[in-house]
């Protein structure tokens, strides 16, 4: 018998705002002047507090963080397109949208620094903890979407974030196969900055894009320009109406570029081509979105020299605050390792004591 196609799929590319600023008004979302600075402004607290948390980390005063520079459009984006009850699982880049969604910068200036008060998310924003560990808070997200459905929030659904090289773990699939058999109310959000770390991207899969993987689970799957905060503000608002219609979940794809390194104890200088890099800086979304606004009026050096203004004034503040924390006492890992004593555990516990004192005796 001849063979025959039993199934076939398409996949759609979204772009709003070209490397120029140029806008497509047919795909235009309609916001308010208002709501595009806004949009604006936490694109640019991100990127100043990164660049902040930056010169901390090299003088000492912060301990290893991830920066997001290169990848504000993408978080900023999808965070904008949420409502005060949905959730916000995010992986370890996505500064702009816990900051959007009221977690203060304090906050994860403690975070960095080991406090463990920094992983303390009031529960009315809606946010997980950060996670390092690649992919493993996807089936959490689904978890989240399904008890969400379970417990009658109609109007809520999850926003999950992960990078490319989350889609190369089992927990990834395991998630998207869950939420395609349940429909669940998800909305999957692949940041595809082009490296996991120092692979790149032409080593991790062979599949042409990796919004194509959510084909293979049942639900669409569509590739945004990731440095257009507009494209993925769009994509994302479509994905969390058709969650939050029952239609169930949808995989974005944001092609985009990390444009420092992946972590400050990582050099990308081993692994990417100094050329590479001074392209990417060619679409830095955030003069992208500046220049859009100021082709349509609504903003001009003097209000971007004001914001600027205030919102290092807002870190300085979060930063004086950090440090006005006093320092924990050593032994403070001990006390949650179990909700009851153990002797081993308070065996260990005196044993670092008597070495610090050790340490401070002998200078």
């Amino acid at each position: 018998m001849p063979l025959s196609e039993i199934a076939s799929f398409h996949l759609s590319y979204l772009q709003v705002i070209d490397e120029q600023g140029n806008v497509d008004q047919q795909l235009e979302p309609a916001l308010e002047p208002a709501q595009l600075v806004d949009l604006y402004r936490a694109m640019v607290l991100a990127r100043e507090s990164d660049q902040r948390m930056l010169n901390l980390q090299r003088q000492g005063r912060l301990g290893t963080f991830p920066p997001c520079i290169g990848q504000e459009a993408t978080v900023v984006g999808a965070a904008y397109a949420m409502r005060p009850a949905d959730w916000l699982v995010p992986a370890y880049r996505e500064l702009g949208a816990r900051l959007l969604r009221g977690e203060s910068l304090l906050n994860t200036l403690l975070y960095y620094n080991g406090y463990e008060e920094g992983s303390n998310y009031p529960i009315e924003r809606r946010i997980l903890p950060t996670q390092v560990i690649l992919g493993s808070q996807v089936p959490h997200a689904v978890g989240l979407a399904y008890a969400l459905r379970y417990r009658g929030e109609q109007e809520a659904a999850v926003v999950c974030f992960n990078g490319d090289g989350a889609t190369s773990q089992g927990d990834f699939h395991e998630a998207l196969n869950f939420a395609g058999v349940w429909r669940a109310p998800v909305v999957f959000i692949v940041q595809n900055n082009g490296w996991a770390i120092s692979v790149p991207r032409s080593t991790q899969s062979r599949s042409e894009t990796l919004a194509q993987k959510a084909v293979a689970y049942g639900f669409p799957g569509v590739q945004v320009d990731g440095n257009d905060v507009l494209a993925v503000y769009r994509a994302t608002s479509e994905a969390l109406d058709r969650a939050r219609a029952g239609e169930g979940p949808t995989l974005i794809e944001a092609v985009t570029y990390r444009l420092m390194m992946h972590t400050t104890a990582d050099d990308p200088k081993k692994y990417r081509a100094q050329q590479e890099e001074q392209e990417a800086w060619k679409r830095d979304p955030i003069p992208r979105f500046r220049g859009y606004l100021e082709r349509k009026g609504i903003w001009d050096e003097e209000q971007q020299q004001g914001l600027v203004a205030r919102l290092k004034r807002e870190i300085d503040d979060a930063v004086k605050r950090m440090e006005s924390i006093g320092r924990v006492k050593p032994d403070a890992p001990f006390d949650h390792v179990y909700g009851t004593p153990c002797e081993e555990v308070e065996a260990q516990r005196a044993a670092l004591l008597e070495d610090l004192e050790l340490e401070a005796r002998d200078g």
